[in-house]
């Protein structure tokens, strides 16, 4: 693919809700786990893979930018990091 072509799919990729984003990288996951592919096709997949964690990684870091943005103490508007809290179990 040429790189207008590749900017051209970058731009879709990027007009992909979070939870899009996130299924497409699952359903590629899942292929490459429990599916036999040939080294191109897996290659080409890992590549997709990669590009939709980007999409979903910047639009996380959007998100956390908002929160941090929203937090008020005492007030003021006060820039705190916003961090989920993994589950224990």
């Amino acid at each position: 693919m040429n790189d207008h072509g590749d900017q051209k799919e970058q731009g879709r990729l990027e007009q992909l809700t979070f939870e899009e984003a996130l299924s497409r990288l699952e359903e590629i996951v899942d292929k490459l786990e429990t599916k036999e592919v040939a080294l191109e096709e897996a290659i080409a997949l890992f590549q997709k893979g990669m590009e939709l964690s980007n999409v979903c990684h910047e639009k996380l870091k959007k998100v956390e930018k908002q929160v941090q943005l929203i937090l008020e103490e005492e007030g003021k508007l006060v820039k705190k990091a916003f961090h989920l809290e993994e589950d224990p179990s």
